[in-house]
């Protein structure tokens, strides 16, 4: 015990570790010196700093760290519980799904809920098939394999390990991957193995013997994505890298070659692929020609590799065409957008094909003629009344035996999100979805069209309650973006557009590349198959104690709703007459 004391109170010396800290000190009183000489007597634009010198910069440390942080530190303000941001990240990493006690916040605002059955089922009774179909008349209709879908963001607003991410997770998980209106990229085709035996409409590059083997021992030395980015530099040139996908096992270099004739595509999407949408926005990107115009050459080379087109009129956060700033338009982005890099790329506010309801629907009409495959639209709605020449020009053009209408309406409602918009659109343009959704189904069963047209939802939906209540409303498929954002690793530092010097910390909405070189794309893709498929789970879940057998049994019957007081109306329907009503006045 003697020789335990003497050694706890000994007496020890650490001289290059007190140098160390006592040269700290003095590097520290330094640079605070010349920093408040600096804010009080030569810096003039700054008044804060001036009177508060040192002490005042706090304040900007403080606030730089506000919004990364006050998820971690503060009530949850946007979801109704941070229960559902958890769920949301357990549910694509395969954690533990069940929850205890209660939520974290109670749930005292106004919102719908579901009824139960009285007599429910058992999951297994629940059917497993998702299927909806859009275009059934057309000549290539569009069968998505889910009801739930990853809504619209474009490769240049993502990084490209991030949309290579979440082409993966769709391929495996079986659901739809909306292009955003960025265009169809090299990123999306990522699943796409390389056939020597079918490549004419490829652009191919292959390395030297010595580049080859330089591959081969990076990748044994370090991993894949290193030896990959190290080859792609040998072999390509720098501004055109990124534009091309390498096959692992020729070690080839290939991406679409848009100047090799039609008849070099695929006659049918290929297998390997997953179920893409693109997206045309007001700025025609990846369907136009030198001059901007739209090229309906190039958009039937793009449609055989997709299987549907959403023309995007609005969306609930940007009224606005779509922005891009400078920092996020490289030289990849350029190629595919058809522009000139490292510029601020803001799109049109309308669409060019849109100077009327009649040549809108007249152009979607040229987009199936072209394609053969189902085309729709992506709308905001401010009031009823709004819908209203919508639904009439589709009543007249059923009449009229055309096909020139909308195949399917994407509703976005105003809490609908963006990497970029202005703040003053936020959550204040248009109307919230579920009246939005309500208003949109009744008024296409009262003009004969509900079976032509399907309805597409998206706004905020994390969990399988939030789905389950738009199917029940009357979508047809729900679009989600924030939520498999999350599953692909974002912690919503809202830093997303680039402004300011800013990136995204995690690699996934930035094109700065040492961020991105850090993006785990393989494990991303597994974590938002993994969300797509608790999502369905859940769904399922959800139906078996509801009583319904199938998605298509879904009806508003089965919501009721509950206001800030804890009162529940239960006949929907009026709730949604009299909500409706009040926008009408």
């Amino acid at each position: 015990m003697q020789e335990l004391m003497a050694f706890a109170g000994g007496h020890y010396d650490f001289p290059l570790l007190v140098f160390l800290i006592r040269a700290l000190l003095v590097l520290l009183l330094i640079a605070g010196a010349a920093t408040l000489i600096y804010d009080r007597y030569i810096q003039h634009e700054n008044q804060l700093l001036i009177n508060y010198p040192l002490i005042g910069r706090m304040r900007y440390v403080f606030y730089a760290l506000r919004d990364p942080m006050r998820q971690y530190f503060g009530d949850e303000k946007f979801y109704e519980s941070f229960d559902k941001v958890k769920w949301v990240y357990n549910a694509a990493e395969g954690k533990g799904l069940m929850a205890s006690f209660s939520p974290e916040q109670p749930l005292g605002q106004a919102h719908l809920t579901i009824k139960n059955a009285n007599l429910v089922l058992n999951k297994e009774e629940v059917a497993k098939d998702f299927r909806v179909t859009f275009g059934s008349g057309l000549p290539r209709p569009f069968t998505a394999r889910s009801v739930l879908g990853r809504s619209a963001m474009s490769d240049g607003s993502i990084s490209p390990e991030g949309t290579r991410a979440f082409a993966r997770g769709a391929y495996e998980g079986g659901f739809p991957i909306n292009t955003g209106e960025g265009s169809l990229t090299s990123n999306f085709l990522a699943t796409h193995r390389y056939d020597p035996k079918d490549a004419a409409y490829l652009q191919t590059e292959r390395g030297t013997v010595f580049a080859r083997g330089v591959y081969r021992g990076l990748r044994k030395l370090f991993n894949p994505a290193i030896a990959s980015r190290v080859y792609r530099h040998m072999v390509l040139d720098p501004k055109a890298e990124e534009t091309y996908l390498l096959d692992p096992d020729t070690l080839v270099c290939y991406r679409v070659d848009w100047d090799a004739p039609l008849s070099a595509f695929p006659q049918e999407v290929p297998d390997d692929l997953p179920d893409i949408v693109l997206q045309i926005g007001s700025g025609l990107y990846g369907v136009r020609d030198k001059a901007g115009k739209f090229d309906p050459r190039r958009y039937e080379k793009v449609m055989r590799f997709c299987r549907m087109t959403e023309v995007k009129i609005a969306q609930g956060a940007k009224q606005t065409g779509g922005k891009l700033l400078a920092e996020k338009v490289t030289d990849a982005i350029a190629y595919y957008r058809g522009v000139e890099p490292h510029k601020d790329l803001f799109s049109p506010n309308r669409f060019p094909f849109a100077h009327t309801l009649e040549e809108l629907f007249d152009f979607l009409g040229e987009l199936k003629r072209l394609s053969g495959k189902p085309a729709g639209i992506k709308i905001v709605l401010s009031s009823p009344d709004a819908f209203e020449p919508y639904a009439a020009l589709i009543e007249k053009r059923l009449a009229e035996g055309s096909d020139a209408y909308p195949d399917f309406i994407t509703l976005d409602g105003a809490d609908g999100g963006s990497g970029a918009a202005p703040l003053e659109m936020m959550m204040t343009v248009g109307m919230e979805l579920h009246e939005a959704l309500y208003i949109v189904n009744k008024s296409l069963e009262a003009v004969g069209a509900r079976d032509n047209v399907k309805i597409i939802a998206s706004e905020k939906v994390l969990t399988p309650d939030d789905a389950v209540v738009l199917l029940c409303l009357g979508a047809d498929f729900v679009a989600m973006a924030r939520s498999f954002m999350m599953s692909a690793g974002c912690i919503r530092a809202r830093v997303c557009s680039g402004a300011g010097g800013h990136h995204c910390p995690v690699g996934l909405a930035t094109q700065d590349k040492k961020k991105r070189a850090s993006f785990l794309v393989a494990q991303k893709g597994r974590r938002v198959a993994n969300y797509h498929r608790q999502m369905i789970e859940g769904i399922r879940g959800l139906m078996a104690i509801m009583g319904v057998k199938t998605p298509e049994a879904f009806e508003s019957g089965q919501l009721a709703f509950r206001d800030a007081s804890g009162s529940s109306y239960g006949d929907i329907d009026a709730y949604f007459a009299s909500a409706v009503g009040r926008h009408s006045d």
